[in-house]
C-alpha cells in the first residue's frame, strides 16, 4: 500500500481534514501569544507602537536569539496539535503519516540532511571567497553558542512542522480527495510557496522570489511521493534552514540571526537566487535520490490514480 493509499485505512472524511487544519492554525496563533506580548513590551518600553511597525522592523524589535526563539515556539505549538488532531480526530499513527514503509527510517532523514547540509555550507563558503566583498565577519562566539542551541532544537521542530502538515497531512487529505497523485502535489505546492508571500524577502524581492519557494515545494512533494514518504524531505528542509541560519543572514530576511556571516550584497533576483536551485539543484537532487534509492515508476507515482483498497482488505473505521 503506497503513501497516500494508507490513509483510506483510518478516518479520512474531508471535513476531518478542514477541522484539523484549523485547530493547528489556532493553535500556531496561541504559540506565538509569547512573541507579540514580548514585542508590545519592547516597543512600549521604547515609547513606539508596534502597530505602526514595518514586517521587517517588527521582525527585528527582539534580540536576535530571542526573536528566533519566540518566532519558532509556535511551531511547537502545531506539531504538538497537528500529532493530537492525526491520533484522535483522524485514528491514524505518525509512522502512517510520516511514510509507506514498516517504520520510519532514520537513515534516509540523516542523509539527505547532511548531503545537502554539506552542499549548501560549500556552496556558501566558496560565494565568500568568490566575493567577500559581500560578506562581514559576523562571529561572536557567546551569542553564536545560544544560537546554535535555540536552532538545532528548534528549527527542526519548525521545518517538521512544515512538512508534516504539506507533504504529510495535507498531501494524504488531498489526495484522498481527488484519488490521484498531482492534484495533492500541485495544491501543496502552490499552498507551500503561498505561505512565505509575507516573508520580508518577498518584500524586498519582489513577488519573482516565489518561483524558489513554491518550486521548493514542488521538489519536497515529488520526492516525497517518489520516495513514499517523508523522510527525505524531513531531513533535506531541516539542513536547508539549520545551516542557513548558523552560517549566514542578512538583514531583509525572514530569519536574523547571530551567524557566522552577514550578507551586506544589495538583495536582487538572479541566475543564483532561483535558476540555480529551482531548475539545476533541485532537478540533480531528484535524480541522485532516485539512483540511491531506485525509484520506478515515474509517471504513476507523479500523475497515476490512487485506487482505495478493497474493504475487506481493511478494517473502515466509522
Amino acid at each position: 500500500m503506497n503513501y497516500i493509499q494508507q490513509v483510506f485505512k483510518v478516518k479520512h472524511d474531508f471535513w476531518r481534514y478542514i477541522v484539523g487544519s484549523i485547530i493547528v492554525i489556532i493553535a500556531s496563533g496561541i504559540g506565538q501569544i509569547p512573541f507579540t506580548l514580548a514585542a508590545l513590551f519592547k516597543a512600549m518600553k521604547s515609547g513606539g507602537s508596534v502597530f505602526e511597525m514595518s514586517e521587517s522592523d517588527l521582525m527585528t524589535i527582539l534580540e536576535p536569539n530571542l526573536n528566533l526563539f519566540l518566532l519558532l515556539l509556535s511551531f511547537g505549538f502545531a506539531l504538538v496539535a497537528l500529532f493530537i488532531v492525526v491520533k484522535y480526530l483522524h485514528q491514524q499513527t505518525i509512522k502512517e503519516l510520516t511514510t509507506a514503509r514498516k517504520k520510519i527510517d532514520f537513515i534516509r532523514i540523516l542523509f539527505a540532511f547532511f548531503f545537502w547540509g554539506i552542499i549548501s555550507s560549500g556552496m556558501v563558503l566558496l560565494d565568500y571567497y568568490a566575493a567577500p566583498e559581500d560578506y562581514v565577519w559576523n562571529f561572536e562566539l557567546k551569542r553564536f553558542l545560544i544560537l546554535a542551541v535555540i536552532a538545532i532544537l528548534f528549527i527542526p521542530i519548525q521545518t517538521s512542522t512544515e512538512e508534516y502538515v504539506f507533504r504529510g497531512y495535507l498531501m494524504q487529505g488531498f489526495g484522498a480527495l481527488a484519488k490521484n497523485r498531482w492534484f495533492p502535489l500541485v495544491l501543496t505546492s502552490l499552498i507551500f510557496g503561498g505561505m512565505h508571500v509575507f516573508n520580508p524577502e518577498v518584500s524586498k524581492l519582489g513577488y519573482t522570489v516565489m518561483v524558489y519557494y513554491i518550486g521548493t515545494g514542488f521538489f519536497l512533494g515529488i520526492i516525497t511521493l517518489m520516495d513514499e514518504g517523508m523522510e527525505l524531505a524531513l531531513g533535506f528542509h531541516a539542513a536547508n534552514n539549520l545551516f542557513g541560519a548558523l552560517l549566514v543572514s542578512a538583514d531583509w530576511t525572514v530569519l536574523q540571526t547571530h551567524s557566522i556571516l552577514k550578507d551586506v550584497s544589495d538583495p536582487g533576483i538572479g541566475f543564483y537566487d532561483i535558476v540555480l536551485p529551482v531548475f539545476i539543484i533541485f532537478p540533480i537532487f531528484i535524480l541522485i535520490f532516485a539512483k540511491v534509492y531506485k525509484w520506478k515508476n515515474w509517471n504513476q507515482k507523479l500523475f497515476g490514480k490512487i485506487e482505495e483498497p478493497v474493504k475487506e482488505n481493511y478494517k473502515i473505521l466509522d
